[in-house]
């Protein structure tokens, strides 16, 4: 598939001057590519870059700025005092069952009267539910800590209250209208809400609320500290931007993770055979996918188990449970994947359409996202994945970059019984016999509202340099600005004119990958590059003739040695 490539607008020249002065005056000799790639990211000051490169958890915002902390603390001081019995609810997914670890590791020190609570995907949903609430009477809990949901549960709060069960909501996501009758209501989204960082994770939210009990009962912060690998798992998880407090918060987790990571993640780890530094991608493509995996194929809850478990041999036999949760999660997106994609293959009314909509009641409901997601790179338009549950086909949602999936999906409001998200992803749920007239309206309206720009695949590049500016030097500079995320994505560089020394050859098992090593004029040295799933540029390399790339540079480690490496992600003439 081809690809469209967009340089980021430029940074000013004079200011990427001005700021490189101000930092060679604290003794920071940064290249100058990468001084404009602060300035590209909000980054105006010296102050600023050196506390973006130095991320100090002393700078971590007052908690007390948050709307409602005051309450929620001196609602659990209560609790803790008066020895209440908690219950800790959270969703079934990382970020959710990470936040009720961390709320549980921490309180069960110093509170044992705990429960926790993960609701079931099928029976129950996302959310706080009706089941969940019963379960907290049922055990004379007075305390509900409902972690990464409830910020728009008016109704079950209210239900809640009417068994004299009081919540405390540490939410993330946007509010509605009105705010729930709870007794605190922490989201830095509230339109009331100071807080400075609004982009928290939901456990992010939790580490807040914890901090803030922590300074008011003068307890060592260094107790919620020794917990940021969680908050680490679930801001790279829940794909929220890694700027700010997060970066703050990611930074020290991935350092905690790399280092002395809890019993259950270090269980996870082995599981997953990651061997070398754990980095983001590492959380979500190998970490975060298994502890889902406990709430897509089975029960979220014994994600959480997992996660609190005190006992390494206990928490290896979780974790092989979980595994095998995964790679049965991996089996069915898979063949659902191949299914739909042969189904479309055979089908030229299907191959010429601008969406994917699909159905089939067999499906399993946890991987459907999954499935749109894959579905939605491979053909490269706004996708919906439905299957039957509960008398109902219901579903997830996944859009192109630039796209608003959301506001199609809006359009076919009166065919819904209910859908929720925003612009790249969202779930919904509606009548089987509906199905058809979503299928027409939702590619009419798509069709409508897509450009064609729109139907191509974006490589956005941060800035055009030459090779002879990779340096070592340029290199480990460069990996200052780990770690990477939204907002602060791996950065892609391009260069032009430059040429293969003539060993370039097609590599891998089905010879689908590029080997090159590249030159340019004026320059004698070599530089090593891979470009997986780009043979079919070959010809565009070959004969000494010169080309552009797009790339990121990375390490290589072969036979012990480390090298500069190009990974090219695409190439033109």
């Amino acid at each position: 598939m081809e690809k469209r490539w967009e340089l980021k607008i430029p940074a000013d020249e004079t200011k990427a001057v001005e700021l490189s002065d101000e930092l060679k005056k604290q003794n920071r000799n940064i290249p100058l590519p990468l001084v404009k790639m602060l300035l590209q990211r909000g980054i105006q000051t010296a102050k600023d870059a050196i506390a973006f490169f130095e991320p100090k958890l002393e700078n971590l915002h007052d908690p007390f700025l948050m709307k409602d902390m005051d309450k929620a603390v001196e609602r659990l001081q209560k609790a803790v005092k008066a020895k209440e019995t908690i219950m800790i609810y959270g969703d079934y997914d990382v970020d959710g069952t990470t936040s009720v670890a961390l709320m549980y590791l921490f309180l069960f020190k110093r509170h044992p009267n705990l429960y926790y609570y993960v609701p079931d995907r099928d029976a129950e949903g996302y959310g706080i539910s009706e089941r969940g609430i019963d379960f907290a009477e049922e055990k004379n809990v007075s305390l509900i800590i409902a972690l990464d949901c409830g910020i728009k549960e008016i109704e079950k709060v209210k239900y809640a209250l009417g068994k004299n069960i009081e919540m405390i909501i540490c939410d993330h996501h946007n509010p509605g209208d009105k705010l729930p009758e709870a007794a605190a209501v922490l989201d830095p989204k509230r339109t009331d809400c100071p807080y400075p960082y609004k982009e928290l994770s939901g456990c992010g939210v939790g580490f807040k609320f914890l901090q803030a009990f922590c300074i008011r009962e003068d307890i060592p912060l260094l107790e919620i500290e020794v917990l940021l690998d969680l908050v680490a798992v679930s801001i790279a998880s829940d794909i929220v931007p890694i700027t700010g407090e997060n970066r703050i918060l990611a930074t020290h987790g991935l350092r905690k993770l790399n280092s002395d990571p809890i019993i259950g993640l270090k269980s996870i780890i082995k599981t997953a055979g990651i061997i070398n530094e754990i980095t983001i991608n590492d959380i979500v493509f190998k970490i975060g996918p298994r502890i889902n995996a406990a709430g897509r194929i089975d029960y979220g809850r014994k994600a959480v188990e997992l996660l609190i478990s005190k006992n390494p041999v206990q928490a290896d036999v979780f974790s092989q449970q979980i595994n095998v949760f995964n790679t049965t999660r991996k089996e069915l997106d898979n063949t659902i994947t191949v299914e739909i994609l042969e189904e479309i293959l055979g089908n030229k009314t299907l191959q010429d359409k601008k969406t994917t909509v699909v159905y089939n009641a067999a499906w399993h409901k946890g991987v459907l996202g999954i499935v749109a997601s894959r579905l939605t790179e491979h053909y490269y338009r706004p996708t919906i994945v439905l299957t039957e549950s509960n008398g109902f086909a219901t579903g997830s949602a996944r859009s192109v970059d630039g796209f608003d999936l959301y506001s199609a999906i809006s359009s076919c409001s009166d065919l819904l019984e209910s859908y929720g998200g925003h612009m790249y992803a969202a779930g919904l749920t509606l009548k089987v016999e509906n199905i058809r007239p979503l299928q027409e309206r939702f590619e009419a309206k798509v069709s409508e509202m897509i450009t064609p720009e729109l139907s191509i695949p974006k490589i956005e590049i941060d800035e055009c340099i030459q090779l002879v500016d990779v340096t070592e030097e340029f290199y480990y500079t460069l990996k200052m600005f780990e770690p990477y995320g939204p907002e602060n994505m791996r950065p892609i560089f391009m260069s032009e004119n430059v040429s293969d020394r003539g060993t370039g050859k097609k590599v891998g098992a089905g010879k689908e990958h590029l080997k090159l090593d590249l030159m340019e004029e004026n320059n004698r040295r070599v530089y090593p590059a891979i470009g997986f799933q780009l043979a079919n540029k070959f010809d565009i390399v070959s004969y000494g003739k010169k080309f552009k790339i797009c790339y990121t540079i990375d390490e290589n480690v072969f036979m012990g040695k480390t090298n500069i490496q190009l990974v090219i992600k695409d190439i033109a003439s």
